[in-house]
């Protein structure tokens, strides 16, 4: 038992490891291009919103977006209200993510591994650098969810994981409260979907299962941009509860729609993984297009919640 409670701790430090050199990677590649986009094309609730998304497409991390966020608007740079926005296209630009970890490259990502790890070790410009780092968390993301997978049956067999699997599976409150600690205690939505995804192609976990535990990661994710606001300003403070917020109301609401979600996810793709990254897109996409309206009406509330003297 303790060898594959190790190897699983290992192969969630390796994905967590290959997420932070593609973030590190893409942040190379980009410079401080992203903070100097979201300060000027921030004008309307809607340019932020394509900002938001773009930027988290690039960083490949909604959690390092929120922090750079969150110290924007705190020097001032950017307000409260514009923030809004680009939470909302954050939440989308997330997505790529999921996506990216269900490509199957076979062997593949060994010759990807060796090739990014050379354009690292001796890769003098920056843009080579950063190509470097990026395809070796590349890698490293893919080692990890095949990890994953393998692992699936060998730690279903011990009957503590057994009797999560079960709970899980007959309970969305349950899904979406582990969902919600794991992804707190390891500050990546990422890697939670990534476990779910594990359990979910092994038919451990049904679909609505995994749905639930996606929809308690997004929740858990807004841990790291609360942290991030501590002793910061009331209006960088507001940023990290209208994330909190959101989040929690789209997952709230969808709680109750995972079986209906997972009969549609099964007809865009047989496979279990896949159907699940589509979900998270679905989610996502239909939550914050349909927020983005509202961003004065979301403004007044979180005012009025959080800064009455203002509200």
């Amino acid at each position: 038992m303790g060898s594959f409670l190790m190897l699983f701790a290992i192969y969630t430090a390796l994905f967590l490891l290959g997420m932070f050199m593609m973030k590190a990677g893409l942040y190379t590649l980009s410079g401080h291009r992203l903070k100097r986009w979201l300060m000027r094309f921030t004008a309307t609730p809607l340019q932020g919103f394509a900002a938001g998304l773009a930027t988290t497409a690039l960083l490949q991390s909604s959690s390092a977006v929120m922090v750079m966020m969150v110290g924007l608007v705190a020097a001032g740079y950017l307000s409260f209200r514009q923030s809004i926005g680009i939470i909302l296209g954050s939440n989308i630009g997330s997505t790529v993510t999921t996506e990216l970890m269900t490509l199957d490259i076979g062997d593949g990502a060994i010759p990807l591994l060796v090739s990014g790890a050379l354009l690292v070790f001796f890769g003098r410009h920056r843009l080579v650098l950063g190509i470097g780092m990026t395809t070796v968390g590349l890698a490293a993301v893919l080692f990890a969810m095949d990890g994953f997978g393998s692992l699936a049956k060998p730690l279903a067999a011990y009957p503590f994981v057994d009797a999560w699997l079960k709970e899980t599976n007959r309970s969305v409150a349950v899904g979406l409260l582990v969902g919600i600690v794991l992804t707190a205690l390891v500050h990546s939505s990422a890697a939670t979907i990534g476990i779910a995804m594990g359990f979910l192609n092994e038919q451990l976990l049904t679909l609505s299962a995994a749905i639930a535990l996606l929809l308690g990661a997004n929740i858990g994710t807004c841990i790291t941009g609360l942290l991030a606001s501590i002793g910061s300003s009331k209006e960088a403070q507001l940023t990290a509860y209208t994330h909190l917020w959101l989040n929690v109301v789209g997952a709230a609401l969808f709680a109750f729609w995972t079986e209906p979600l997972a009969s549609f996810a099964a007809r865009l793709s047989p496979a279990p993984d896949v159907q699940l990254a589509h979900v998270s897109v679905l989610f996502n996409v239909i939550c914050s297009v349909a927020a983005l309206p509202f961003v004065g009406a979301i403004e007044k509330v979180i005012l009025f919640l959080h800064d009455r003297n203002r509200a």
